[in-house]
């Protein structure tokens, strides 16, 4: 599930995405709301949660603004405000749901998962790789700053495998005895071109050869 989060408070905007990585999500974070419409319009989300007050644009017109273009994204609308005309405007404009700050995370747990319900969203494993890495094993997608990659069977699994045995040297002989069967054992030229295809998406860097050891991901 992707998540656009439109806070310009720092700190706040600190707490949502960390527990909403936390929680499995993919997160994009914008401060103003020229921003966020920018982001709505080109990229598609799983829900939007919008802060009222923020920059440049409220929440509520770039709400607004996504419904007159036909954009039926689910809408949380996040706000300080505790009258009924704040919230009769919100609905109107088209958000699907109203939180109140201050709020507890799990308020907003709850009122994600009724989202989730009512727009019969499906949650899918997401692995953060990095704070701009997403790998969806799934789908065999990697996302890095919300560009799309689709990689192989292969290579998804070599890379989940390699990213959750961090910080230490995985051999080949090692990533063919958990990752293949006996009688498909792939050559040592297969691991590395599979190595070589990640490294072009995510940089030498990522994935480190060491000589006569094997991998290591960083």
């Amino acid at each position: 599930m992707k998540i656009l989060l439109l806070e310009d408070d720092p700190i706040l905007s600190d707490i949502l995405t960390y527990h909403l990585r936390d929680s499995g999500y993919g997160v994009v974070h914008v401060e103003d709301g020229e921003r966020a419409l920018d982001e709505a319009s080109e990229t598609k989300f799983d829900l939007l949660l919008f802060d009222i007050n923020v920059p440049k644009k409220s929440g509520l017109d770039v709400v607004r603004t996504l419904r007159e273009y036909n954009n039926t994204t689910p809408a949380i609308v996040i706000t300080a405000y505790q009258d009924t005309t704040h919230m009769k405007d919100g609905f109107e404009s088209g958000c699907d749901d109203y939180i109140k700050k201050p709020f507890d995370l799990e308020e907003l747990d709850l009122r994600i998962n009724n989202i989730k319900k009512r727009f019969s969203i499906e949650s899918e494993e997401i692995v953060q790789l990095d704070s701009n890495i997403t790998l969806i094993p799934t789908k065999n997608k990697l996302i890095i700053d919300q560009i799309e990659h689709q990689i192989a069977h292969k290579e998804c699994e070599i890379l989940l495998y390699l990213s959750s045995h961090k910080k230490r040297v995985v051999s080949a002989e090692e990533l063919m005895q958990n990752l293949w069967e006996y009688e498909s054992m792939p050559s040592d030229a297969t691991i590395r071109v599979y190595i070589k295809n990640l490294r072009n998406i995510l940089g030498y860097e990522r994935i480190q050869t060491i000589r006569g050891s094997g991998y290591y991901f960083e």
